[in-house]
């Protein structure tokens, strides 16, 4: 089962069962995913599907953290369980070290020997593991490990 087919099938699961927080998330990622399927002019394929839940997904981490620094815990709550509610919508995120044995096995690959060469093994690294991967844990760990000296 595909997510978008698993989606649809929580979306009717939470409607019938009444569940209006469930229904409500659900109900604006669907409109999210359609919206991507407009823009691109063509039915969405699965990695199109996790790049659109993973952008929902920021954007309500963003928000959570404007309402904790706001003090507005009533708001926070909220983003808390729609961010828990899309998490099962996204694969298995990588560990810090199988992105970090990736990140190396980019830089062999490349043949990249400085932070100049950054761009070029951040896109590898970001295409291959779309979806998985913290954009900034990423960006992160290609940078320290380009500064590393060989060895």
């Amino acid at each position: 089962m595909t997510i978008r087919e698993r989606i649809d099938n929580d979306f009717v699961q939470a409607v019938k069962a009444r569940q209006a927080a469930a229904v409500s998330t659900l109900r604006l990622l669907k409109a999210a995913l359609k919206n991507a399927e407009i823009e691109k002019m063509k039915p969405l394929e699965e990695a199109d599907v996790i790049s659109t839940v993973s952008r929902e997904l920021k954007k309500l981490k963003d928000g959570l953290e404007s309402y904790v620094a706001g003090q507005r815990e009533d708001l926070a709550a909220q983003a808390r369980q729609e961010i828990s509610q899309l998490e099962k919508y996204q694969p298995r995120q990588l560990s810090e070290k199988e992105l970090r044995d990736l990140v190396k096995q980019k830089i062999v690959q490349t043949g990249a020997t400085s932070v100049k060469d950054f761009g070029k093994v951040v896109g590898l690294v970001m295409k291959e593991a779309a979806g998985r991967i913290d954009g900034g844990a990423a960006s992160a760990i290609v940078k320290e490990e380009l500064a590393r000296p060989p060895g």
